[in-house]
């Protein structure tokens, strides 16, 4: 995120606010993002090739016509059943929406933390805005797993008094993140 697509955090800032730190998506979001597309692929040909052995090697018949005996393997899948051929299909575009809805919500996710609020603005038209007063805030926690560790991502967990608790997506430094919130309540 960079500060041209923070529109809504700039804009309701107050006249004597600045902004301190701002929360960035790390990379293996983007890379969890495509993994959805590769698995959608993978599943297609599984269900594709699954059908095409089943065919030739038990003798179940899934085609919708007979293959001549010089046929080859592109013949073949030309003449499996339309509903094998529609539910890979099916599979590959389950793979293609989830990557549109994960690199939507990262395209219309703002994260930053101003010298008096915390602010996690999410969606596009259907706006959802969490803000967490900074001197409401009543402790930190970093939620980090192995990957987490090599990679330096994490999970922020902010606990407020009297407001709950506000689980920020994976975000690229988050003891970073962590030290920002410590530097703004001590400001």
């Amino acid at each position: 995120m960079t500060n041209a697509s923070m529109l809504y955090v700039q804009q309701s800032l107050a006249p004597d606010e600045e902004i301190i730190h701002i929360g960035h998506f790390h990379w293996m979001y983007d890379v969890k993002a495509v993994m959805n597309i590769v698995w959608g692929c993978i599943f297609s040909l599984m269900i594709i090739f699954g059908a095409l052995l089943i065919q030739n090697k038990v003798g179940i018949s899934l085609s919708s016509y007979r293959v001549g005996a010089g046929g080859g393997w592109f013949d073949m899948f030309r003449a499996l059943h339309p509903g094998i051929k529609l539910v890979a299909f099916l599979c590959f575009l389950f793979g293609l929406f989830r990557f549109a809805q994960m690199m939507v919500f990262k395209a219309t996710t703002e994260i930053a933390i101003t010298t008096s609020r915390l602010i996690y603005k999410r969606g596009l038209i259907a706006r959802n805005v969490g803000e967490m007063s900074i001197d409401r805030i009543e402790g930190v926690n970093v939620l980090q797993g192995i990957l987490g560790r090599i990679f330096d991502y994490g999970r922020v967990l902010v606990r407020g008094m009297g407001v709950g608790e506000v689980i920020l997506p994976p975000l690229a430094r988050p003891v970073v993140f962590r030290k920002a919130i410590e530097k703004a309540r001590m400001s």
